[in-house]
C-alpha cells in the first residue's frame, strides 16, 4: 500500500487531490471509506484524525483576517472610542477645571490643589497591573465591565463630596477606575485584522480629543451656573451609556481559545462573521495550549525580559514628557517666552499663595486650542506607522519632541515658541498612540492585558513625578528643566531602536510557547492560509 504526503496549497477549492491544511498522510491506490490508522511504508501508523482528507484547521488569527473588517469593527470601534472619551480624556480632562475652582471656592493652599491631581494618578499607578491581571484571568470584558461601573460610581460620589478630604479620597478612587480603561485596548487589538490594527487604534485618539472638547464646552455651560458639583455628576454619565453598551460586547476569541473553551470562541466568530456578511473559514478551531494567564513572571521570560523593560521605560518617558509639555505650556504662555519666565516665577514668589483666578472665557478657549493641537500628531503618526514600522515611528515621536525642546533656548517670540510648543505635543501625542499599538501587538494573549496594564502603571510614575519637574525645579532653572525633558526623549528614542521585536505585519501570538508564538510570521508557501475579505488581506 503506497502513502503520499500532500501540504495544503492555499487553493480555495477542492482539487481533485483532496488538498487539505497541514501535513497529513493519504492514500491514493484503494482509499479506504473507514477512518482507521494507516500504515506507511516504514511499518509506522499514522493516527486517523490524521488521515482524514478534510479535517482543515485554522487560527483565531486566520479567522480574524478571513473575516476581516466590516459592521462589527465599526461598532466595537465606537464603543471603544465611548469608553476612551467618556472613562478617560473627560475625567481627566476635569483635572484641569476642578483644580483651580477648589483652589478659589475652598482656598486651598498650592500643596493641596497640586495633591488633588496626583492622588488621580497613584490611583491609575496602583490599578492598572490589577485590572491586567483581572482581565488575563477573567476576561477582557470582565475587566472592562467592573472598571467601568468602579468610576461611575465614585465619579458621581464625588460630586457630593462635603470636604477637602472627602473628594480627595474620591477622586483617588476614581483613578482607581480610570487605571482599568487601557484594556479596552487590548479587546479592540484581539478583533482587528491586522492590516487595519495600526490605524484603529491610533483613530482612538480622535475619541480622546472629542471628550475633552466635549468636557470643556460642558464646564462653560455648566460651571456659571450650576457649579464643579454638577459638572462631576454630569461628566460621569456618559460612563453609564458604555456600562449599558458592554452587554453588546462580545468576550474575546483569543481569549476563550486559551482558556479552553472553544466553544464560546466559535460562537464569537461566527456571530463577527454574519454581522460582516464573511464566510467563516472551513475546518476546525484549533485549541491553543491553556497557560497560566497573567503571571508576572512571564513579562520577564528571556524571550520578553528586554522588551517589557524597554516599554516600561518608554511608556514612563511618554507620560513624562506628555504632562509635563501641558504644564509648562502654561508657564511658558504667562510669562511670553523662556528668557522671561525666571523674573515672573520671582515676582509670583512675593505673591500669597491663597491668591486665585477663577477661569475665564479665554482659559476655555486656551485649552480648547491646545487639544485641537494634537490632531496633526495622530495623522502623522497614522501615516508612518505602517511605512517605517512601530519603533521607528515612536523614535521618530521622541526625536522631534526633543529637538523642539532645545529649541526653546533660543529666546524665541510668542509666535515661534507656540509653533514650537504644538509640533512638540502632537508629536509626543503621537508617540504615545504608537506605544497603544506597539504594546498588545508584542505580548501573547495569556500576558498582553498585563503588559499593557504593567506599562500604563509605569506611565503614572511618569505623571507623578513631572510637575515636579515642571513646576518646582522650573523655579530653579528653566534651561535645567529643558535639558531634564529633552535628555529624556532621548534616551526614550534609543530604547525604541532597541527593542527587539518588530511588530509590523505581525499577527497577534496566541500563546507564548514557541510552538504557538509564531503565527502569522513567516509562513511559507506550504503553510496554511485562508481566504481573506480585501478589507482584511494581506500584500
Amino acid at each position: 500500500l503506497r502513502v503520499v504526503k500532500f501540504r495544503r496549497t492555499g487553493e480555495s477549492s477542492r482539487s481533485d487531490e483532496d488538498v487539505i491544511s497541514g501535513e497529513h498522510e493519504i492514500q491514493i491506490e484503494g482509499v479506504r471509506t473507514e477512518l482507521e490508522p494507516v500504515e506507511l511504508e516504514d511499518g509506522a501508523a499514522v493516527p486517523k484524525e490524521f488521515a482524514n482528507p478534510s479535517d482543515d484547521t485554522f487560527l483565531v488569527e486566520d479567522a480574524v483576517e478571513a473575516i476581516g473588517f466590516g459592521k462589527f469593527q465599526w461598532k466595537l470601534s465606537v464603543i471603544t472610542g465611548l469608553a476612551w472619551a467618556s472613562n478617560y480624556a473627560m475625567e481627566m480632562m476635569i483635572l484641569s477645571i476642578l483644580a483651580p475652582q477648589l483652589h478659589c471656592e475652598w482656598r486651598l493652599p498650592s500643596w493641596q490643589v497640586a495633591l488633588l491631581t496626583s492622588v488621580v494618578f497613584v490611583g491609575m499607578m496602583s490599578s492598572s497591573t490589577l485590572w491586567g491581571n483581572i482581565s488575563d484571568q477573567y476576561g477582557r470584558k470582565t475587566g472592562l465591565k467592573i472598571s467601568v461601573l468602579w468610576t461611575l460610581y465614585y465619579g458621581i460620589l464625588s460630586g457630593f463630596a462635603p470636604v477637602y478630604s472627602w473628594i480627595l479620597v474620591l477622586r483617588g478612587l476614581v483613578g482607581f477606575g480610570i487605571g482599568g480603561v487601557p484594556q479596552s485596548v487590548t479587546l479592540y487589538a484581539e478583533f482587528l485584522p491586522m492590516k487595519a490594527r495600526a490605524k484603529c487604534i491610533l483613530l482612538i485618539e480622535v475619541f480622546w480629543a472629542i471628550g475633552t472638547v466635549f468636557e470643556v464646552l460642558l464646564a462653560v455651560l455648566v460651571m456659571p451656573t450650576l457649579g464643579w458639583r454638577w459638572l462631576l455628576i454630569l461628566s460621569a454619565l456618559p460612563l453609564l451609556l458604555f456600562a449599558v453598551l458592554c452587554f453588546w460586547l462580545p468576550e474575546s476569541a483569543r481569549y476563550d481559545v486559551l482558556s479552553g473553551n472553544q466553544e464560546k470562541a466559535i460562537a464569537t466568530l461566527k456571530r463577527i462573521a454574519t454581522e460582516n456578511g464573511a464566510p467563516m473559514p472551513l475546518g476546525k478551531l484549533i485549541i491553543s495550549r491553556q497557560e497560566d494567564r497573567g503571571k508576572m513572571r512571564d513579562l520577564f521570560t528571556p524571550h520578553f525580559r528586554w522588551t517589557t523593560l524597554l516599554l516600561w521605560f518608554i511608556w514612563f518617558s511618554n507620560a513624562f514628557s506628555y504632562y509635563g509639555l501641558v504644564l509648562l505650556t502654561t508657564e511658558f504662555f504667562q510669562a511670553g517666552d523662556v528668557c522671561s519666565i525666571s523674573s515672573r516665577r520671582q515676582e509670583v514668589k512675593s505673591k500669597c499663595s491663597l491668591t486665585c483666578e477663577y477661569l475665564t472665557e479665554e482659559d476655555y478657549t486656551d485649552l480648547l486650542w491646545t487639544t485641537l493641537s494634537e490632531f496633526p500628531g495622530v495623522l502623522v503618526t497614522l501615516w508612518i506607522i505602517d511605512r517605517i514600522g512601530r519603533k521607528k515611528t515612536m523614535a521618530l515621536s521622541f526625536l522631534v519632541f526633543s529637538f523642539c525642546s532645545l529649541l526653546l533656548f533660543l529666546c524665541v517670540g510668542r509666535n515661534v515658541l507656540t509653533v514650537l510648543l504644538f509640533i512638540a505635543r502632537a508629536f509626543i501625542s503621537g508617540g504615545f498612540q504608537a506605544a497603544y499599538v506597539y504594546t498588545p501587538e508584542v505580548y501573547p494573549t495569556a500576558t498582553r492585558a498585563l503588559g499593557l496594564g504593567t506599562c500604563s502603571g509605569m506611565a503614572r510614575v511618569g505623571a507623578l513625578i513631572t510637575p515636579f519637574v515642571a513646576q518646582v525645579m522650573l523655579e530653579s532653572s528653566v534651561y535645567l528643566t529643558l535639558v531634564v525633558y529633552s535628555g529624556c526623549c532621548l534616551l526614550a528614542a534609543v530604547a525604541s531602536c532597541f527593542l527587539p521585536i518588530e511588530t509590523k505585519g505581525r499577527g497577534l501570538q496566541e500563546s507564548s510557547h514557541r510552538e504557538w508564538g509564531q503565527e502569522m510570521v513567516g509562513r511559507g508557501p506550504h503553510s496554511p492560509e485562508v481566504t481573506r475579505s480585501n478589507s482584511g488581506s494581506q500584500e
